[in-house]
């Protein structure tokens, strides 16, 4: 399923046009691209949490030539998956 499929999904579901639901779909996710951008975790209760974690700096390989190569730390973002979206998964 990609966007467009998605906000097919949503307007049918919610009964709204797909203007508006790519419109809600959009502010969801600047909504959760802002709260971590500050850092905080977004939970939805049922479907899981969004995070962000620091990866520590370290050393990694060139697989065709064997070399070593420094990789930086960073931060990446987690998602745990709830109880709900386990459930349904299996």
């Amino acid at each position: 399923m990609n966007k467009a499929d998605l906000v097919e999904k949503m307007a049918g579901e919610a009964g709204i046009s797909k203007v508006a639901a790519e419109k809600a779909l959009n502010a969801f996710i600047a909504g959760v691209k802002g709260a971590l951008k500050k850092g905080d975790n977004v939970t939805l209760i049922g479907f899981g949490t969004y995070s962000v974690a620091s990866r520590k700096a370290r050393i990694g390989r060139n697989p065709q030539t064997g070399a070593e190569l420094k990789i930086p730390s960073r931060k990446v973002v987690k998602f745990k998956s709830g109880k709900g979206l386990k459930d349904v998964v299996g």
